[in-house]
């Protein structure tokens, strides 16, 4: 599929009415449900932090090169779309709509945990890299679990398999599945070098993937996504292992326990209140000043 520049993608919501309103609408979902939430619990709040490393994640290196593809998670799908609009056209305006509007039920699912209980991890200082410095500077790194970066990767390769799919009739489009499939992972594998999350993070994201949508994210595929973590990269086979394994364990124990809540979140909000609190969002924001 041809590509599509994120500059040419907006270009193209621009022109189409109902994708621009639902474009807008997102992306005021996405201030109010992530960026607003966390600073207004960062300044405010006195709900206590929970710290969500795990000890596995000593054996994933700092890698702070990643930067550029951890950064790249919003234009990853942005750019997806305009692909969809340009290879399709008008046969993709409504789907291209409704996966818009799934990303923003996305953000609104996730807060439902980040509303009730926050958490971190510890993150290495880098001053090789300015994104990455920027990144630590601005980002309250209050809302870890679930990882939104894995959720959003998730969502989006699932969905464009799911539209293409409907759209190609040719039955072409295995190539097109595995790139983005691949993008996806790539993206999961960063949040990790990064230390921007904990495995945890991604047992977290995978079982709230499960919970928002099974159809298109059923445990058969989320234990194949975990298992396929770092499958191209040069970490000792032993410790990919050991991260795949506890990744599917927690994901099971999310699961076995969800199937039996009231709430979906419970299972989260169970696992963050048996970790250590660090220290209210308040006084962690007093601290980075």
């Amino acid at each position: 599929m041809e590509s599509c520049s994120l500059w040419r993608t907006i270009a193209l919501f621009i022109k189409k009415p109902a994708l621009r309103l639902r474009g807008l609408s997102c992306i005021k979902s996405l201030c109010a449900d992530f960026f607003g939430l966390q600073y207004r619990l960062a300044l405010r709040s006195r709900v206590p932090i929970y710290a969500v490393d795990h000890p596995l994640d000593s054996r994933i290196p700092f890698i702070p090169e990643q930067v550029g593809v951890y950064l790249h998670f919003v234009g990853f799908w942005v750019e997806l779309l305009g692909a969809l609009l340009r290879q399709y056209g008008e046969a993709a305006v409504e789907p291209v709509k409704d996966f818009v509007a799934t990303m923003q039920r996305l953000y609104s699912f996730a807060a439902v945990v980040y509303r009730q209980a926050l958490s971190t991890t510890e993150r290495p200082g880098c001053r090789r890299k300015a994104r990455l410095m920027l990144i630590h500077l601005f980002d309250p790194h209050l809302f870890c679990v679930p990882s939104l970066h894995i959720m959003v990767v998730i969502s989006t390769y699932t969905q464009f398999r799911a539209i293409v799919q409907r759209l190609n009739r040719e039955d072409n489009a295995a190539a097109d599945n595995a790139a983005v499939r691949s993008g996806a992972l790539a993206i999961a594998e960063s949040v990790l070098y990064l230390k921007q999350h904990s495995i945890n993070c991604v047992a977290a994201a995978l079982y709230a993937m499960t919970r928002f949508d099974r159809r298109l994210f059923p445990p058969e595929e989320a234990l194949t996504f975990a298992g396929d973590l770092f499958a191209q990269s040069a970490l000792d086979a032993l410790d990919k292992r050991l991260i795949s394994a506890a990744i599917i364990d927690l994901y099971r124990r999310f699961c076995a326990e969800g199937a039996h809540a009231e709430r979906w979140e419970e299972p989260l909000l169970h696992f963050l209140h048996q970790q250590k609190p660090v220290r209210s969002a308040a006084h962690k924001k007093k601290e980075q000043n």
